[in-house]
């Protein structure tokens, strides 16, 4: 082979390879997350869980703009899931605990609620936070 080959062949093979590894270790971070909560500001995963439970989070709400702040109202889209705000009040640059619940009575599989926190800020009115589980036996 010569020279022109070997840089052709390097230079178009070598990055598929590493395209490749990375879609696959992907697919296995995806695989071991099925049963661990992810790390997001806006949804929580409790995993795989009995039936039966009370299932508890707290998200943190932060108030990011240079205004401050009046939450409005908190709604859940059934009765299962719960939800408490600490402060409805926040300065620019303060946070407040927002605690969720989720109960899994009735539930079997896949369970997704979601929480809405409505506001004042113009910007952005209403936050969406997602909580969801995967209900066994």
């Amino acid at each position: 082979m010569n020279k022109v080959m070997i840089a052709a062949f390097l230079f178009i093979f070598l990055p598929l390879a590493g395209c490749y590894s990375q879609q696959e270790k992907g697919k296995a971070q995806e695989e071991k997350s099925v049963d661990k909560p992810h790390d997001d500001k806006y949804a929580w995963d409790f995993g795989r869980v009995k039936k039966d439970q009370v299932l508890k989070h707290t998200f943190l709400l932060g108030n990011g703009s240079r205004k401050t702040i009046t939450i409005k109202n908190v709604n859940t889209t059934c009765g299962c899931a719960a939800s408490k705000v600490d402060k409805t009040a926040l300065a620019p640059g303060e946070t407040t605990n927002l605690e969720v619940q989720l109960k899994t009575k009735g539930y079997k599989g896949e369970v997704k609620q979601y929480v809405y926190v409505h506001t004042d800020n113009l910007d952005n009115p209403v936050l969406r936070f997602i909580i969801k589980a995967y209900v066994e036996e």
